[in-house]
């Protein structure tokens, strides 16, 4: 593998957590995991005015501590896989905070952009909405799950920004995998295809159907 950093993405429930530890443990890899804890979640989905902004900034902050302690820590002369990519925080930004807001949000965030260190390569996993509002429901019947129940205008919303997002990204090197009929979670056959198609990526963007 000659990538050294590589970062996953996709909407909540399309399996990015699950699928960094089984990359991980196959390439023999660090594995780094977002830190979910946000004290202003409860509010946000409460509705209360602000709170969308401190839960953002929030994220904004934790994520940069986090990549700077990756950098100085030297963890990128090794293979590490993360579960999110810096610049995906714009994509909830623009989607749940108002002008102003988005003011304040944008002059922090193009500060704290220029410390964080770009991906060698990410991985979009992209799903229709209709598949991945059934994932979630799936497994949120089971008794350890901590995803929320899913808000289906909200999730399309999201989804649609995400694919919107990745259709014009062009900072680094790209895999858009589509997930609508594999499991990647737990099939070693999937993963192995995936690991072959990430070895053939060079410049630019490419798109793959795993087999299933």
């Amino acid at each position: 593998m000659t990538f050294r950093y590589i970062a996953l993405e996709g909407p909540i429930g399309v399996g990015k957590t699950s699928l960094v530890n089984r990359l991980a443990t196959r390439l023999d890899a660090t594995a780094v995991l977002e830190e979910t804890d946000n004290p202003f979640l409860a509010d946000f989905y409460g509705g209360r005015p602000g709170s969308a902004l401190q839960a953002q900034l929030f994220y904004l902050l934790n994520r940069h501590r986090q990549q700077l302690t990756l950098r100085q820590a030297d963890l990128f002369s090794q293979i590490t896989v993360c579960d999110y990519l810096f610049d995906k925080d714009k994509i909830f930004a623009y989607l749940n905070l108002d002008d102003n807001e988005l003011f304040i949000y944008q002059r922090l965030y193009d500060l704290l952009a220029k410390d964080v260190p770009a991906p060698d390569l990410v991985i979009y996993l992209q799903v229709p909405t209709d598949v991945l509002l059934q994932r979630i429901r799936e497994r949120s019947k089971h008794p350890t799950s901590e995803l929320p129940d899913p808000d289906t205008a909200y999730l399309r919303e999201l989804n649609e920004a995400y694919q919107h997002f990745f259709f014009h990204y062009t900072s680094t090197p790209l895999l858009v995998v589509e997930t609508s009929h594999v499991d990647l979670q737990t099939s070693d056959r999937a993963l192995d295809d995936l690991i072959r198609q990430m070895s053939t990526m060079t410049r630019g963007t490419q798109y793959y159907v795993p087999r299933s």
